[in-house]
């Protein structure tokens, strides 16, 4: 479990079993008083390994850029999760 210290929450990654696969999520906790938001990452992901899907989740903790007022994670504009290979139409030729 990763976890990064925001303004007005705190934000911490992991993993949890659903049926006989892993979810990777965060979970935003307000400072003060208030009860954790979880957020699932990488929804169209299946993690059978739960250190594979932590790993995921600690990777996308990382990349977030903030969070929003109300603590909703905010990723870069086409963020995926994924480590894609970079687009064939943008290859050089070779």
């Amino acid at each position: 479990m990763a976890e990064r210290e925001f303004n007005h929450y705190l934000a911490r990654s992991g993993a949890a079993l659903e049926g006989s696969r892993y979810t990777a999520y965060l979970a935003v906790t307000p400072r003060g008083h208030g009860f954790p938001m979880y957020f699932a990452i990488c929804e169209n992901r299946s993690f059978r390994a739960k250190d594979v899907a932590e790993t995921a989740a600690a990777k996308a903790l990382a990349d977030m850029t903030g969070l929003e007022d109300d603590g909703t994670p905010i990723f870069p504009d086409g963020y995926t999760g994924f480590d894609d290979d970079a687009p064939a139409d943008s290859a050089e030729p070779g």
